[in-house]
């Protein structure tokens, strides 16, 4: 029987405050290209000591616009982590540029610098190198950007930070999205991340070339920049300098984001609470429970199960388990050099063995703001009835 509470694996929190912020804007004269965006922009980028912060209707377009400023084209590489939503890619093949992936750590399961290394050297000695390296900060934990710099220096790459999980985290006690180790951040502010907008991205970076990059060609490739105008007839005016997309974020959104911008600090620690309560909880079990590094103070997006090697093929049994008990697990993420898409590109499953081995035993619970600690009682019970049920606990 299904259960009649049903606690999603993550979700949004909306109060008054920011009910308030997008009536304030339903009732103003601008519900697009207003004031707001630009105080979200600017809010962000002061939270994350980054110079320049660029809005966008979406991370995937916030990706999307970090390649074009790069120079992303056809015959480029780029390089990013299979253990991640297909964006992380795809925002490349947008480019034409061909794709490749690097391994996961066995442990943080972010984009292994280690590997990165190893595949570099290969990849110069096949004069293959890639432009741009996108390190995506899985589940809200930074990966290694101070390793993944300084081979970005010795091999000349541009570096793009997916922290589409992990805004309010940090690495080496700095916010993630301050860029000091990469060209340019992208978070994402979908319902289901630490902070919404509804649908929404933001770019980070402190350059102002590609700040201004990003803005233009979100706005179709126009601009009304005097000092880039050939002509100024008049303030009607404007020109499309190259080809552009609508990827602008709206004034509703932008008021949502900024709302919400003011409560990340109360939502990290939240979910740091809830964390520890599962990995106290759960530490009897034999399951692999999810790590911090000690140079990151993660965002936690998500809260990462593996089950034991020996009982894989349990996974999807215990996933219906668990949904049929009302509680919403969900798997993060399919990798994607499996995809149809990728392996009519030449990918295939065996090329990445410690995602793929982590992407057949792993099960997200959980992690949000709301989400209370009897809730958090059900899903362990919950777990536990279904790794006994099926052989995982003897």
């Amino acid at each position: 029987m299904m259960a009649t509470e049903f606690i999603p694996y993550g979700r949004q929190t909306i109060d008054q405050a920011d009910i308030d912020a997008v009536t304030e804007v339903l009732t103003s004269s601008h519900l697009t290209q207003g004031p707001k965006v630009t105080a979200f922009e600017q809010a962000l980028a002061t939270k994350v000591h980054a110079r320049h912060a660029v809005a966008a209707n979406s991370a995937t377009s916030a990706l999307h616009l970090a390649c074009l400023a790069l120079g992303v084209q056809q015959g480029d590489w780029v390089w990013t982590s299979p253990n991640t939503f297909i964006a992380s890619a795809n925002c490349a093949r947008y480019c034409s540029a061909k794709v490749d992936f690097v391994d996961i750590d066995p442990v943080t399961y972010n984009l292994c610098p280690n590997a990165l290394a190893k595949k570099l050297t290969q990849a110069k000695l096949d004069n293959r190198l890639p432009k741009v390296v996108i390190p995506v900060h899985f589940a809200g934990q930074s990966c290694d950007m101070k390793a993944i710099h300084q081979l970005s220096l010795e091999y000349g790459f541009q570096i793009i930070e997916d922290a589409s999980h992990a805004i309010g985290g940090q690495y080496q006690g700095k916010p993630i999205g301050d860029c000091r180790y990469s060209d340019i951040c992208v978070f994402s502010f979908h319902p289901v991340k630490i902070i919404t907008s509804g649908e929404g991205g933001m770019a980070t970076t402190n350059s102002s070339e590609y700040a201004n990059h990003m803005r233009t060609h979100a706005q179709q490739g126009t601009t009304k920049d005097p000092e880039v105008l050939s002509q100024h007839p008049g303030d009607w005016y404007y020109e499309q300098h190259s080809l552009g997309f609508n990827y602008r974020m709206t004034e509703l959104q932008a008021a949502l984001g900024l709302s919400q911008l003011t409560k990340l600090d109360d939502f990290i620690a939240q979910r740091h609470a809830q964390f520890e309560y599962y990995s106290d909880k759960l530490k009897h079990l034999p399951i692999t429970l999810p790590q911090q590094d000690i140079d990151t103070h993660s965002a936690l997006h998500l809260y990462p199960i593996l089950l034991p090697k020996a009982h894989h093929n349990s996974r999807k049994a215990v996933f219906d388990a668990l949904r049929l008990a009302g509680i919403g697990t969900q798997v993060h993420y399919i990798p994607v050099h499996t995809q149809p898409y990728y392996q009519a590109l030449g990918f295939a499953w065996g090329d990445f063995p410690i995602a793929e081995s982590y992407y057949q035993r792993t099960l997200s619970l959980p992690l949000f703001y709301d989400l209370t600690q009897a809730q958090q009682d059900t899903v362990i019970k919950a777990l536990t009835q279904a790794l006994q049920d099926h052989g995982v606990i003897n």
